[in-house]
């Protein structure tokens, strides 16, 4: 039986076939895909793409799995895709329109291609942190605003955070649920969550995918007297300040080129050096932060493109913490580039792996437990 999983992104789709068998079932171990693809581009052909993709395959899949970066507090778990949960996704649009219209166009040409008997699932981004604490969770705004109008933190990244924690539990089992772990997903978009055995009691991302952790090309946190102060002396809507934020600040936009940390940290020049110092120190501040919000942490695990392969954004995070019992192996540091891995000395009292992230696991185990496909 296959499994096609849909991973988009805002500019970028992940197109993955799993074969699986009844022995797995949806807990089970999950093999490497039978057939990947990533495509890229703004434009891309959602149809074309789909059907030029399913070609390749050996046979039609049983079910599709897609990631939907925003489910507001109506899902706080994988669904079926029928018309009112895609009515549902098309209503949040609003809260992440660079991700949720772009879901939408691979769910439809999904349907189209392979009819309505095919089950399509969702698996949510936000749906990790929707029993975030209250303290956690919401502004500090009146109840009309927050309350009504849905203005919280949702969170992001959760399917990220979710495959670092569950893999975290497999390689250390004598810590129930995990105990208190430290979670950084450092990619493009960076967050970082703080979970006590296996419950999220923070994160950084809030309202949309830009609060938190410096970025490819988000800044991260800003004081909000910074946009009305833009649309002014800039002469631009709230919107266009919006899309610097977000598509022109970060790291890209402070060193004013590429935004690949090992990329600037061979550039050698005095902007990419100060970029990365602040990329690495706001990620230093939020790991302080969920210290104290755990009591401490048993351990750290950094997954992502950035946090998988860079081990010098790894060693300046956490350098000179061992005031907090964490202590990196250098020579383990440098050779965990890819691949899973622990990075913590011997004497560290926190452990520190290097997990690579696994979204399409966690996607291929909904599909199988929501369309019941060996039921």
């Amino acid at each position: 039986m296959i499994v096609l999983t849909v991973n988009t992104g805002s500019t970028s789709v992940k197109l993955a076939a799993f074969e699986i068998e009844a022995a797995g079932g949806a807990a089970g171990p999950l093999p490497r895909p039978a057939r990947a693809q990533h495509l890229t581009g703004p434009h891309l052909d959602a149809v074309a793409s789909l059907r030029g993709f399913l070609r390749q395959l050996p046979q039609r899949p049983a079910a599709v799995a897609h990631r939907v970066v925003h489910g507001g507090t109506r899902f706080s778990a994988p669904a079926l895709i029928d018309e009112d949960a895609r009515r549902a996704i098309e209503g949040l649009s609003e809260l992440a329109p660079l991700h949720n219209p772009l879901a939408l166009r691979w769910i439809d040409a999904a349907r189209e291609i392979l009819g309505p008997a095919v089950a399509q699932v969702a698996a949510f981004d936000t749906s990790f942190f929707c029993a975030l604490p209250r303290v956690a969770a919401e502004y500090a705004l009146p109840p009309e605003i927050g309350d009504r109008l849905g203005v919280r933190r949702y969170g992001f990244h959760g399917l990220a955070h979710e495959s670092m924690w569950r893999r975290w539990m497999e390689l250390e089992p004598a810590l129930a649920g995990g105990g208190r772990l430290i979670t950084l997903q450092l990619g493009g978009g960076c967050s970082m969550a703080a979970l006590d055995s296996g419950r999220p009691l923070d994160t950084s991302m809030g309202f949309s995918p830009l609060e938190g952790l410096m970025m490819a090309t988000r800044s991260g946190d800003v004081d909000a007297a910074i946009v009305p102060y833009l649309e002014r002396r800039l002469g631009v809507s709230g919107e266009e300040v919006l899309a610097i934020l977000n598509e022109r600040a970060g790291l890209a936009g402070m060193a004013g080129s590429p935004s690949d940390p090992r990329a600037l940290l061979d550039e050698g020049s005095e902007r990419a050096r100060l970029a990365v110092e602040l990329y690495c120190y706001r990620a230093r501040k939020y790991l302080g932060a969920y210290l104290a919000v755990l009591g401490g942490c048993d351990g750290i695990t950094f997954g992502g493109g950035v946090g998988e392969h860079v081990a010098e954004v790894r060693a300046r995070i956490l350098g000179g913490l061992e005031w907090a019992g964490i202590e990196l192996d250098a020579a383990a540091n440098r050779a965990a580039t890819g691949n899973e891995c622990r990075i913590s000395a011997v004497a560290s009292r926190v452990t520190v792996w290097v997990i690579p992230v696994y979204e399409e696991l966690l996607m291929v185990r909904a599909a199988v437990a929501v369309a019941k496909l060996f039921q």
